[in-house]
């Protein structure tokens, strides 16, 4: 969603906000309504399928990045903008009716739009009924949320909150409606409108946020922004569909994508307690203003996630899901992107633990510096996400998410004890501190087993990681010297991430042969 900088999320991730002409995917290849073939060319249309799937995915991937980078390289000078202008307070009272918001959308569909991507074949018996089952979970839960948000928010010490919350849930409802046409997306690798799409709700959250925060409308004029935004990328789903579904309903897909969506859709609310149960904890036991700076800290920690993370979850489930049943070639696939991924988000998070203070004072002000100290904890909890939820993807695409439920429950599990008491302990540093250990010492172990016995095995992931390992502790000998030698913000960021990246690409260059054959 365009409403926050770094939204966590969990299956939803995968919906896009891009779409193309039916007439431009017939004359590209892409095979819109589900993959539908004439009956005569049914083996030679399959073969093909199967032939370009590593140039389909390739090139999603493409505009994904693209995508990513001009988006994230605006949203952080918005963020930059807005920070400068607003107070803590005011990132806390939105950060509350965010964390709502998000809860609301990882269980709005009940996870069945999901069945779109991985269905083998035409959609179209299925699809009314998914549209139908969206729109009537996301409706009561809208209302729900407008009658409960009073009782919520002072839940979260945070009674300003109330009018910002009922304004964003509207975003419910958006998102209910394009459901299936951005699963349609996904499933067919059109990533090419996404940039378009992001690009127009880029500029409409940044100008209506900047604008009303200028006039002094606080938290309201971030909820304005992100919720204009979502409009328009809505309309550009809708207008670029590869098909139309209306509403209808069948008793037996429905049993059908229930059973496949509610496992799903429960470890998308746990994936949200797991990534926002820390907010509720700040609010809760710290306050608004405590939770502006841990906010800040958590998009900060978020950048690697965004920058190479999300784009692959926007092509890597329907791509695992296409290899499905060649368990080999999935596990293989997954062996790759897996290590390309880390190798590329290990060297952004080290430098945001290593240069935290910097980072903050430097870029946000020292207004803002109360946030560093929960920095460096959040980007290795960065890493686990990069990795867990490319896991994620992987056994969602082969059907294994009761597998996910289990790994997820556990981490919930342990963050409700954990996060509390780090809390008390140390503030948003001890919450930062407990949401780390519990994803380096229980979720890697956890996803590990669980891809052990589906195809990956971990001595090969663990094979693949040693360059970036070594890189990594070689950059760490770097940066320490470069704190120890070199007065000044601006000079310790510049010199230390440059010194820093130059060591880490000599040691993992030749990893690069693992790019061409990443599908």
């Amino acid at each position: 969603m365009a409403a926050r900088h770094a939204l966590r999320t969990g299956p939803e991730h995968h919906r896009p906000t891009t779409y193309r002409p039916v007439v431009e995917a017939a004359l590209d290849g892409t095979l819109p309504g589900g993959g539908r073939h004439r009956a005569s060319g049914l083996l030679a249309g399959q073969q093909a399928d199967r032939q370009s799937l590593g140039g389909r995915t390739k090139r999603a991937l493409g505009w994904s990045f693209l995508n990513n980078i001009v988006g994230r390289v605006g949203s952080s000078l918005t963020a930059i903008i807005l920070a400068r202008i607003l107070v803590p307070e005011d990132y806390g009272v939105y950060a509350v009716a965010l964390v709502v918001l998000t809860a609301l959308l990882s269980m709005n569909e009940l996870g069945v739009s999901l069945a779109i991507v991985r269905w083998p074949g035409s959609v179209d018996r299925i699809a009314p009924t998914v549209v139908t089952l969206s729109l009537l979970s996301s409706t009561a839960l809208y209302i729900g949320c407008y009658l409960a948000a009073p009782a919520i928010c002072s839940a979260m010490s945070a009674p300003d909150a109330v009018g910002v919350l009922r304004l964003l849930a509207v975003g419910v409802l958006i998102d209910a409606a394009t459901a299936v046409p951005a699963a349609l997306m996904v499933r067919e690798f059109m990533q090419g409108r996404r940039l378009v799409v992001d690009s127009v709700g880029f500029v409409i959250v940044s100008g209506v946020s900047i604008g009303l925060a200028v006039a002094g409308y606080g938290a309201w004029s971030l909820a304005w922004g992100a919720l204009l935004g979502n409009i328009a990328n809505g309309v550009l789903i809708l207008l670029w569909s590869p098909a139309r579904h209306w509403p209808g309903f069948r008793r037996d897909v429905a049993r059908e994508l229930l059973s496949f969506g509610l496992p799903l859709a429960t470890a998308s609310v746990l994936v949200f307690a797991m990534l926002n149960l820390d907010y509720i904890v700040v609010g809760h036991q710290l306050g608004a203003v405590e939770l502006g700076f841990y906010l800040l800290a958590f998009n900060l920690s978020a950048w690697p996630v965004n920058l190479f993370s999300a784009p692959v979850r926007r092509v890597s489930l329907a791509a695992f899901a296409r290899l499905q049943e060649d368990r080999a070639k999935a596990g293989d696939a997954f062996v790759r992107a897996g290590a390309l991924l880390l190798a590329a988000t290990l060297p952004a998070s080290f430098l945001l633990c290593a240069f935290a203070s910097q980072l903050v004072g430097f870029v946000y002000g020292d207004k803002w510096l109360p946030a560093a100290q929960a920095l460096p904890f959040l980007a290795v909890l960065a890493v686990v996400r990069v990795f867990s939820e490319l896991a994620y993807d992987y056994l969602v695409a082969l059907g294994r998410s009761r597998v996910n439920l289990v790994v997820q429950s556990i981490w919930f599990g342990a963050l409700l004890i954990a996060l509390p008491v780090g809390a008390r302990m140390d503030g948003i540093r001890g919450v930062a501190i407990a949401h780390a250990a519990v994803a380096v010492l229980l979720v890697v172990p956890a996803y590990l087993i669980a891809l052990q016995g589906n195809g990956v095995p971990a001595r090969e992931i663990m094979a693949r990681c040693t360059r970036p390992a070594v890189g990594l502790a070689l950059g760490a000998v770097v940066a320490a010297a470069v704190l120890a030698f070199v007065p000044g913000r601006f000079a310790e960021l510049a010199v230390g991430g440059t010194a820093v990246m130059v060591v880490y690409l000599a040691v993992v260059h030749p990893m690069r042969h693992l790019v061409p054959r990443t599908v």
